[in-house]
């Protein structure tokens, strides 16, 4: 159980860190950039990274509720709890990604790796 799951997560943090950004290119960099806008990156990028790791489960509701909505009651019961646990990972890996990598200014300068950046936020 244990390789497995060490496995899955391995696999969801490379999907995660390979995937593309959906933001626009942002013409910001570590060469133009002044030093306060480098740590205010980190700094925004570190706080996301811990949010997505204590807050990764709240895509169990929110998958569940998108797929009410999107495909009906059916769905919802069998189809949205799995998306949401799926999303959970990612989420949380994410977040683990984030919070580990504070300090380079990947992807983008300090660019969120999940769009939307938070569980809370509307897709």
């Amino acid at each position: 159980m244990g390789k497995r799951f060490v496995f899955l997560a391995m696999l969801a943090l490379a999907l995660v860190l390979t995937a593309k950004n959906g933001h626009a290119a942002d013409s910001r960099s570590l060469d133009s950039a002044s030093p306060q806008e480098v740590v205010d990156g980190m700094a925004n990028k570190l706080v996301r990274g811990v949010a997505n790791i204590a807050t990764g489960w709240l895509e169990i509701p929110k998958q569940i509720y998108i797929t009410c909505k999107e495909d009906g009651a059916a769905k919802c019961v069998t189809v949205g709890p799995l998306k949401g646990i799926g999303m959970t990972l990612v989420r949380t890996a994410s977040g683990v990604g984030e919070t580990a990598t504070f300090f380079l200014a990947y992807p983008g300068f300090y660019d969120p790796y999940l769009d939307p950046a938070y569980a809370w936020q509307k897709e």
